[in-house]
């Protein structure tokens, strides 16, 4: 497996176990909101970054 899919696995099982833990629209926030959060904190010169790796991966 690659690292990727290792991540992707471990999204959907705790996505799955929050949504069984907590009420449905709070699962939905902490699985948005972790994402965005974490996009937030990063430079400007690393959202560039994370946006021109992005799309070089797409075009593949």
């Amino acid at each position: 497996m690659t690292n990727r899919a290792k991540v992707a696995v471990g999204g959907v099982a705790v996505g799955v176990i929050l949504l069984w833990l907590l009420p449905f629209w709070a699962a939905v926030l902490v699985m948005v909101g972790v994402p965005v959060g974490a996009y937030l904190l990063l430079d400007p010169s690393q959202r560039r970054r994370l946006k021109r790796v992005s799309r070089k991966e797409l075009g593949r």
